[in-house]
């Protein structure tokens, strides 16, 4: 069983320093037959897909880019079809610009088109990376007589709207898997919720390590540290998400950054082993903050905002009990193997602390060591 949980921990590393789970950006304009519109992809995945560093030195440059222009325009158009009822609209790249993002730069593509007829009803089929990318996401903002947002996946390729609007369980459906796929795809809040969970089956008692008492002991201790974290994370969430405060991005992702170094230091050198609950509320006060820029990106409908932030908050919480629950009643049965200790819990909280103090200098100091970010 250590051995078990040994290859799960080092997949789990390795997965997050492969190829970065990704986003597009896609905002559409429906007004009357026009449609016009931005799509924004990111260097990194149109490199991953086209292979556009051409010289292969690992630095992909704006003219490596600017020459492949056609190529990536294509690549997009044939990923997306507008079918305006039952009516295929006609879509187009105009020019190609390069824009930020949090997580670095993107090829922003300006898209022009028009639909037969003023449609009754919009959908939308996406196909972008999926086939290279199982983790890969899109972000939909949609005009089309009112605001819309939406979000494709895998399980979720194609997105239909009505002029009678979204209903309130198709908004909650949508922020539900947006929650879930925020921490299974977050590998700073994945890598700060397993600084949590490796000593969850042991105690820190006169210094020593110390196992549980029993599983449910074990499952409820952790299901407070989890709950606790989710009800602060929702609040700056929601705070930042609706415009009442917006802290500096750089200083929020630092927190974040100096919040997995010190959920893996404390494991090596215990500084608080009591009331851990409050410590994740605290740290889920700086995630919160953190992840309210992609749900601005993602949108809140006018109509429903409350809903969808509490649909969004729910599909957090279902994601980490279901982690929670993947790994606890697993490790419990280590809980008295010293392996566990040495090949798990130490090498575990030693990778974490290492890639959080990795994280804190680069965004800190913005300072580029080549350590893919959340």
């Amino acid at each position: 069983m250590t051995r078990a949980l040994a290859l799960f921990l080092l997949a789990l590393c390795t997965n997050a320093f492969a190829h970065k789970a990704s986003t597009s950006y896609l905002q559409l304009r429906l007004q009357g037959t026009e449609l016009s519109g931005r799509w924004d992809i990111a260097l990194r995945d149109l490199d991953y897909a086209l292979g556009l560093d051409t010289d292969g030195d690992s630095t992909l440059t704006w003219g490596e880019v600017r020459r492949q222009e056609a190529r990536i325009g294509d690549y997009a158009l044939r990923r997306l079809t507008l079918r305006a009822d039952r009516d295929t609209c006609r879509l187009a790249v105009g020019r190609m610009r390069i824009a930020d993002h949090s997580d670095g730069r993107y090829a922003s593509l300006e898209l022009v088109g028009d639909c037969p007829h003023e449609p009754v009803s919009l959908s939308l089929d996406y196909q972008l990376l999926f086939d290279v990318d199982a983790w890969h996401r899109g972000l939909l903002n949609l005009d089309f007589r009112g605001a819309y947002s939406g979000l494709f996946a895998p399980e979720e390729r194609v997105l239909r709207y009505s002029v009678a609007g979204a209903s309130r369980w198709t908004v909650f459906s949508q922020y539900f898997r947006a929650g879930v796929w925020h921490v299974w795809t977050g590998w700073d809040h994945m890598l700060f919720l397993a600084g949590l969970f490796l000593p969850a089956i042991v105690r820190r008692i006169g210094g020593a390590w110390q196992p549980a008492a029993s599983l449910k002991v074990a499952l409820a201790d952790t299901a407070i540290m989890v709950t606790a974290f989710t009800l602060a994370h929702a609040l700056t969430l929601s705070l930042a998400a609706t415009g009442v405060f917006s802290p500096p991005s750089r200083w929020v992702e630092s927190a974040v950054a100096a919040s997995v170094l010190f959920a893996g230091l404390n494991n090596l050198i215990p500084m608080v082993y009591r009331g851990l609950f409050g410590l994740a509320a605290a740290f889920g006060l700086v995630h919160g903050a953190a992840i309210a820029g992609a749900l601005i990106e993602l949108g809140l409908p006018a109509g429903e905002r409350v809903w969808a932030l509490l649909a969004f908050n729910l599909g957090v919480e279902a994601a980490q009990l279901s982690v929670l629950l993947a790994v606890i009643p697993a490790s419990f049965a280590c809980r008295q193997s010293k392996g566990y200790r040495w090949f798990v819990l130490i090498p575990g909280s030693l990778f974490i602390t290492i890639v959080g103090l990795l994280w804190f200098i680069q965004r800190a100091f913005d300072i580029d060591l080549g350590i893919p970010s959340s």
